[in-house]
């Protein structure tokens, strides 16, 4: 009774817009402790009704084109117009050294300190399961909280991005020009998973090869299909440094938001990110109940595979095995 009253207590802080409680809640749903999975699930079946409302904008691109700089800019914008903005940083955490790409919310000073706004970073400890759980339930905490802009950043490297665009109604992808292939960013589905392609850092003696990067871009989407029948990704330039553009990038996620509702594509596509989460997290879940299941197991099949007595398929065999066997007892 008093974990009920607490979680309660919690997600009324929570919708509060408490600034400890949100950082409490994050913390919570954010735990790998297994204690903690029951209570998050509780507190996130609390929050679900008053979530939902926010746009939830996806931004990424290559470490340099300015990622920071824009949405700092953007978000105090908005927070000027009467917005509430939240910024989640998705940090694929490096694989050799633990160490983060994003960095934290000290490279957004003025809107980490904004009282309309809140920032985040969401370390993923190399996990993509991580960004697909941690990252969206965040969200529905922070949207149950009465943001009702959810940023979230990620850097254009691995499949981050793709993970963060199948969280998000729009998906912005930042570009650079005057760095030797105009094209550098494209990379195989990312033209399909775009929103809009933003040519970054349009100012000073750099504002003719964005103009012409821009033009390059949108002649490579032509050659693309778009993903909905209702919006075709349109290419501009910007100055994250200096504001130019984002009023009319912003306009673009308006427009957007508006036809894909007048369409009933944004309820739909919602809907269909619910049903990917949900086999995500069954995936993750799986994973690791197969993974503690077999562990004693697993080191020594893979001595074996490694030293070339045993084929991949036979050890795959055997632990599945082990597994059946591991579910009966």
């Amino acid at each position: 009774m008093a974990a009920t009253a607490a979680l309660s207590e919690l997600a009324s802080g929570v919708r509060a817009c408490d600034r400890a409680a949100i950082g409490r809640a994050i913390t919570l749903v954010e735990s790998q402790r297994p204690a903690d999975a029951q209570p998050a699930q509780d507190l996130l079946h609390e929050l679900l009704p008053h979530s939902g409302g926010a746009h939830r904008v996806g931004i990424t691109g290559v470490p340099g084109v300015g990622k920071s700089a824009l949405i700092e800019t953007l978000g105090t914008k908005l927070t000027g117009r009467g917005h509430r903005v939240a910024v989640l940083a998705v940090d694929p955490t490096s694989a050799l050294h633990g160490g983060s790409i994003l960095g934290d919310k000290t490279r957004m000073t003025a809107l980490a300190n904004d009282p309309a706004a809140f920032v985040r970073p969401s370390p993923t400890a190399g996990q993509l399961g991580g960004v697909t759980r941690v990252t969206r339930e965040t969200v529905l905490v922070l949207e149950a909280a009465g943001f009702d802009v959810v940023l979230v950043e990620t850097v254009g490297v691995g499949q981050s991005e793709t993970a963060v665009a199948d969280m998000v109604d729009f998906f912005v992808v930042l570009m650079l020009a005057g760095a030797g292939d105009d094209l550098q960013g494209i990379k195989k589905g990312i033209l399909e998973i775009a929103d809009l392609i933003a040519v970054n850092k349009a100012d000073g003696d750099n504002v003719g090869r964005a103009g012409a990067a821009a033009r390059d871009y949108e002649l490579a989407l032509h050659m693309t299909q778009p993903a909905s029948p209702t919006w075709t990704p349109p290419v501009i330039t910007c100055s994250g440094l200096a504001g130019d553009g984002l009023d009319t990038l912003w306009e673009h996620v308006l427009e957007h938001r508006r036809l894909m509702s007048d369409s009933g594509e944004l309820a739909a596509r919602r809907a269909d990110q619910r049903v990917r989460w949900m086999r995500a997290m069954l995936t993750e879940r799986m994973r690791s109940q197969l993974a503690a299941s077999v562990h004693d197991l697993l080191a020594d099949l893979e001595t074996q595979v490694r030293s070339d007595q045993l084929t991949p398929a036979a050890a795959v065999d055997q632990l599945m095995a082990a597994f059946d066997a591991s579910k009966d007892a």
